[in-house]
């Protein structure tokens, strides 16, 4: 009975450690290259409507504070998947969770509304439970969702993974790591006891 016991706190552990993750944007990107990300996240499926100008995450108005948001949503809504919180190298993996007042960032996959489709990724699913609607811009129009990235005028801050404050940052290799060293853990305790 010991060793169940022991297997599933090993188990409930193990999920916390990996549940706790959320997309970011990094510290040191460029407005221009937020900006692309932002409309790509946007176009491509992610949850939007929070960060438009009556949404709960709105302010501060800031390009980091929406890029943050619309990376985890499209993040959480391809249900994690390795190379989905990457937006050409703009954001980040961060077990700190960035929500701020009544801003509340999707912490997984099952809160995040539903999921986009993955082509070439076996079965289709579409998104079937939205939280909100963004209605996208007509096809001929090249501005982007978010103003022009000049004349920008932020109204705040947003917490962001800057390199010298104490929020922790993962990369996809330390998450790997981490959770390689997990399952050992829980392989060699679950063997010891047989």
């Amino acid at each position: 009975m010991e060793i169940l016991y022991q297997a599933v706190v090993l188990v409930i552990l193990y999920g916390r450690i990996t549940a706790a993750m959320w997309c970011v944007v990094r510290s040191e990107a460029s407005r221009e290259a937020l900006q692309a990300a932002l409309d790509y996240a946007c176009g491509a499926g992610a949850d939007c409507a929070p960060i438009q100008q009556n949404g709960l995450c709105f302010l501060p108005n800031t390009i980091q504070a929406h890029a943050s948001y619309a990376f985890n949503s499209y993040y959480m809504r391809r249900s994690m998947a390795a190379g989905s919180c990457d937006f050409a190298g703009t954001a980040t993996i961060a077990k700190t969770d960035p929500s701020y007042g009544s801003c509340v960032y999707p912490a997984s996959p099952s809160t995040a509304g539903g999921s986009i489709s993955v082509p070439g990724g076996g079965a289709s699913t579409t998104i079937n439970t939205p939280i909100s609607t963004v209605t996208p811009p007509p096809p001929s129009t090249t501005i982007p969702l978010f103003g022009s990235g000049r004349g920008f005028n932020p109204i705040g801050s947003v917490p962001t993974l800057a390199a010298g404050s104490n929020a922790k940052s993962l990369t996809n290799t330390s998450i790997s790591r981490i959770l390689l060293l997990n399952i050992t853990f829980l392989v060699f305790n679950l063997l010891m006891f047989l």
